[in-house]
């Protein structure tokens, strides 16, 4: 499977697009929801251009040796979620949407505390069919740029972010 290289630059000017998208669209959120791991750099990165506070949510969708499991579990919730989530707008922040399994979880989750309403960013969306569907109650889904089925390196992932910058000039 061919491979797509990201750098911390091209990150960065991703989520700067996408906190354009949002505030064009007319969506105010009160806070953004980061799902960890991904989600948790651009999620800051939006916060720098739309003021707005980040809670952290950690979901596990693959096991102990990187297997997908059946489903995504938490491993990691908001504390007084129903105090913090109730009657807000959520934009709710991943660095991509492969098969949609994670975002549906976490919608549906967040949809548990009645928050106003949803929207999801992410910094890649994949171009293949999905397993998840999003709720009808997600009005603004802002992305970065979508993609074919590549498999996408980030430069969180890398061991030597030379040579990942590096690979990243040549994709």
């Amino acid at each position: 499977m061919e491979k797509r290289y990201f750098t911390y630059q091209q990150i960065h000017k991703s989520a700067q697009r996408i906190a354009e998208q949002v505030e064009a669209s007319g969506f105010d959120p009160d806070v953004i929801v980061a799902i960890g791991t991904g989600g948790f750099i651009p999620a800051r990165i939006m916060r720098t251009y739309l003021g707005k506070p980040i809670l952290a949510v950690g979901v596990a969708y693959y096991d102990i040796n990187d297997k997908p499991t059946e489903s995504p579990r938490k491993v990691q919730w908001i504390e007084e979620a129903e105090k913090k989530l109730s009657d807000k707008k959520i934009l709710l922040v991943d660095e991509v949407d492969d098969t949609r399994t994670t975002l549906e979880y976490c919608v549906r989750e967040l949809m548990r505390h009645h928050p106003e309403e949803i929207a999801i960013a992410v910094l890649n969306n994949k171009d293949k069919p999905k397993k998840g569907t999003l709720p009808s109650e997600v009005k603004h889904y802002f992305v970065g740029e979508t993609l074919g089925d590549t498999w996408i390196v980030y430069p969180w992932d890398a061991h030597d972010i030379d040579e990942h910058d590096q690979l990243a000039s040549h994709t």
